[in-house]
């Protein structure tokens, strides 16, 4: 168990590992059908939901946060494990699923007020152990279970990123920090087994991804992107030629890794074949700095990463973009022209897209007069159907689809 992290990091290194995470959760509801089809579960999509006008600073805002799912249609609000948030200071958030949908996976943070108050007056994290915990929890949804499976056979204080390994309903991946750097892991679903994937790196590693069929990873060290075996071996690092690469994700089909790249806050999207060939430029933010804003009072950490997501198909991606004033949503594909998919009225921006698991609707942020909703799209109607109903200062941020419904065929383990 690590003792200390440098309370000096360089704040681009760390600008986005505390946002890969969020919040709520409900029982399955079903689509109403005509009486000749079958009724069909609708799938519920996990986000996290928070404050976002106190004042003090970023950590208590932060601390308000609440996993939650929400059906897809908009119904059945439920906060999922409230219980982890246990003590001042601590929250949660939604983090992702099992891919048998039983499973949520929950972030639990705590900070103390001191350290928080530290970090405001000087416009950095300083992280160590006695002011700082993250761990990641497995909550079955069915039988109302959570297992703290970073806190077996403990290798940091901060660990976050948990996600299920493709292919393998036994793995998972999460990522640690040690020693002030950022490192990939792979472990067992009981917790046992955490192999550190760059353990003889010195550098930040974030970004940790694997490829659909689960024997490929990516990640970028240092902001540059790197390809390796599930392992750790064979690692190749692509050259782009742009100090910031960021946020690596394999297509379903396996060819390609998108990402973005260029300068810090001036990045765009770009592929790369899964062999590091036939690099190029799909499509330009247009000015759009990369981050969206989550609070409505100053964060010195900048906002949260906002990336490109692929298609079902591996055709094309959805990204955001600045058009006049706002952040809207485009389609580009691989050979083509983008096609913006919404427009909204001035001062709108969209934020997170997330594709549903048929590949027909997109899950979304819009911050819409000062408060920011999560909506869903009909990719063939374009019809959009409101799912949250925050009030001013609160926000839903960082959605989840589950890939099917929960069903009684295993625990949360």
């Amino acid at each position: 168990m690590q003792t200390l992290i440098s309370a000096t990091f360089d704040r681009k290194l760390l600008t986005h590992v505390l946002l890969a995470q969020v919040l709520l959760v409900n029982l399955p509801s079903s689509l109403s059908l005509s009486a000749a089809e079958p009724t069909v579960p609708e799938l519920r999509i996990g986000y996290t939901e928070f404050q976002t006008n106190l004042t003090g600073g970023r950590h208590y805002n932060i601390r308000t946060m609440r996993a939650c799912v929400v059906s897809s249609t908009g119904a059945g609000r439920q906060v999922v494990a409230p219980e982890l948030a246990d003590v001042p200071d601590s929250w949660t958030q939604f983090a992702g699923w099992s891919p048998d949908g039983n499973t949520a996976i929950i972030g639990r943070g705590w900070q103390s007020p001191e350290n928080a108050d530290w970090e405001e007056q000087h416009k950095t994290f300083r992280f160590q152990e006695s002011d700082w915990q993250y761990d990641t929890h497995l909550v079955n949804l069915l039988s109302e279970t959570t297992f703290n499976v970073t806190a077996v056979d403990r290798v940091s204080f901060y660990n976050s990123g948990v996600f299920y390994w493709p292919g393998n309903p036994k793995k998972l991946g999460f990522t640690a920090l040690i020693g002030g750097n950022s490192h990939p892991f792979s472990m067992s679903t009981d917790g046992h087994n955490k192999t550190d994937l760059t353990k003889e790196s010195g550098q930040f590693a974030y970004g940790f991804s694997s490829s659909r069929d689960g024997s490929r990873i990516s990640y970028h060290s240092n902001y540059q992107i790197c390809l390796a075996n599930a392992d750790g071996s064979g690692v190749t690092e692509l050259k782009t030629g742009n100090p910031f690469n960021f946020a690596p994700v394999w297509s379903p089909d396996g060819k390609w890794l998108l990402f973005v790249s260029g300068e810090h806050y001036n990045c765009h999207p770009f592929i790369v074949s899964s062999d590091g060939t036939g690099l190029r430029k799909l499509a330009d933010r247009g000015g759009y700095r990369g981050v969206t804003e989550f609070l409505d009072v100053p964060d010195f950490h900048g906002g949260s990463s906002d990336v490109p997501i692929w298609a079902a198909d591996s055709q094309s991606i959805f990204y955001t973009c600045l058009v006049g004033e706002n952040i809207e949503l485009f389609q580009c594909p691989l050979t083509g022209t983008p096609r913006q998919l919404t427009s909204g009225e001035p001062g709108t921006t969209h934020y997170h897209p997330q594709l549903s698991p048929d590949g027909g609707r997109l899950v979304y942020g819009s911050r819409r007069e000062g408060v920011r909703q999560l909506f869903v799209r009909d990719l063939q109607t374009d019809r959009e159907t409101q799912i949250t109903n925050l009030k001013t200062g609160y926000a839903g941020m960082w959605p989840h689809w589950q890939p099917s419904p929960a069903r009684n065929t295993s625990d949360a383990r």
